[in-house]
């Protein structure tokens, strides 16, 4: 299919989705949309922009919320300034601050402007999450909740709950937030327990084994509310101010957008890949970003090979180390980064720390140590049979066992040592441990060579 008949039919299925969407009927999933108007933009952006000015707003809300940051931040290029704030408007106020807060990045008068078209209430919610660190819950919570106060009749609650429904201003609900009459948090209670109680019933008669009270502070780390989602298989979580006041929520869906997005940038960081700029459209930026990373590897491979050079004379005079040289090398380095890998996703899952580190670095070098004199033994031997040499395999196998063992070591340390530092281990792990287990394979290995064979 080429181009011009691709841009055909997916302009084709959106109209008519957009039709759909007018007279009430929603087929298509936003997810999908987003992807079709993407492929859009990408072969005519003329059209693309003509779409997305045809888009009802509650539908371009639903749709914008699904693509990426870099569309998001040019959107106020692609459509008017006034109809971004009513797509805002349609937004869950999570949503809403982020889309504002990305605008900003690439154009902080539009932001800005379009901030203004906002009903008072609306930019005051917020002003409020923007002003939060990113790492703090607060910058991830809904402001849209179902709250219920204590005294309340639970027919009643319900009755309001389809109401708003009703007229669209909550979704995704699975809990009623009890509050008392100065809004300070009591308790929450699934709505698949609360069906079960007689609807005359107030909310002060439910027993207590029925209501859950997890909240979280709105200034504690975010991080903190992934692990209580995973220890806990919660749905929500209250967020509440230094007082115990409820000021909002954290849903499922959130956090598992915010778990996809740590998986990714931790995946990233470990190949010296900014996630960020990725996104990014532009060869230039992307170039720039990889080129970083790439020089300090080349300054590493340098010192790697400054090793080697100091040992020129040992190579000469037995052409075998340089065939081997590359074997010592490359278990270093994968045996290396598997502990690295493991220790970075644990440090990020919280099941390590800096101050208990003790036992995972003495597991992570027993099997590095393990597997050291077992591959020692191996590759002992086919040295051996491969170049007639008896103490070439003593040295490659004393020299893998020490290369192992470092790997093992500092494929736990250094993340480590980075955390402690505030900076973040995924990022400059790799190329340091890279560095660590080249220039000690290629010592130990012909150091080693330098004092037995020769």
């Amino acid at each position: 299919m080429t181009n011009t008949e691709k841009l055909e039919q997916l302009t084709l299925e959106i109209n008519k989705t957009i039709s759909n969407f007018k007279n009430g009927i929603s087929d298509d999933h936003p997810f999908d949309i987003a992807k079709d108007l993407q492929d859009i933009r990408e072969i005519d952006f003329t059209e693309y922009k003509s779409i997305c000015k045809k888009i009802p707003s509650e539908l371009f809300a639903q749709i914008l919320i699904n693509m990426p940051t870099y569309i998001q931040e040019e959107i106020t290029s692609v459509i008017s300034e006034q109809k971004v704030a009513k797509v805002t408007s349609n937004m869950d106020s999570d949503d809403a601050s982020l889309l504002i807060y990305n605008i900003s990045q690439k154009n902080e008068s539009s932001a800005q402007t379009v901030l203004s078209k906002l009903n008072l209430e609306e930019q005051q919610i917020i002003e409020e999450l923007n002003a939060y660190e990113f790492d703090q819950a607060g910058a991830y919570m809904q402001k849209e909740l179902f709250s219920v106060n204590l005294k309340e009749n639970i027919g009643d609650a319900i009755q309001r709950l389809k109401e708003k429904k009703d007229l669209h201003l909550l979704s995704n609900i699975f809990h009623a937030f009890l509050v008392d009459d100065d809004n300070s948090f009591l308790g929450s209670i699934g709505l698949e327990e609360l069906i079960l109680f007689d609807r005359n019933q107030k909310f002060e008669e439910i027993p207590a084994d029925k209501i859950e009270h997890y909240s979280q502070n709105d200034k504690d780390d975010i991080a903190d509310i992934v692990n209580m989602f995973t220890n806990y298989d919660l749905n929500a979580l209250a967020i509440v101010d230094s007082n115990n006041k409820l000021l909002g929520r954290v849903t499922h869906n959130d956090i598992s957008t915010l778990m996809q997005e740590q998986d990714t940038k931790q995946l990233y960081s470990l190949a010296g890949v900014n996630d960020k700029v990725e996104e990014d459209e532009s060869i230039f930026k992307i170039g720039k970003t990889r080129a970083f990373w790439l020089s300090i590897n080349l300054i590493t491979a340098i010192l790697a090979s400054l090793v080697i050079g100091i040992f020129d004379t040992t190579i000469q005079s037995l052409v075998a180390l340089a065939v081997l040289m590359p074997i010592v090398a490359s278990m270093g380095g994968n045996a290396g980064t598997q502990t690295l890998t493991v220790t970075v996703r644990q440090m990020a899952l919280g099941d390590i720390e800096y101050d208990d580190a003790k036992k995972t670095i003495i597991k992570e070098v027993t099997i590095s140590l393990v597997n050291g004199f077992l591959f020692a033994f191996v590759i002992g031997l086919i040295a051996y049979f491969w170049f007639k040499i008896p103490l070439l395999g003593v040295v490659i196998a004393i020299s893998m066992v020490i290369n192992l063992l470092s790997a093992g070591f500092f494929g736990t340390v250094i993340p480590l040592v980075l955390e402690k530092f505030k900076i973040d281990p995924a990022i400059g792990s790799t190329v340091i441990l890279t560095t660590v287990t080249d220039i000690v394979g290629f010592f130990s290995f012909l150091g080693l060579a330098t004092i037995i064979l020769l």
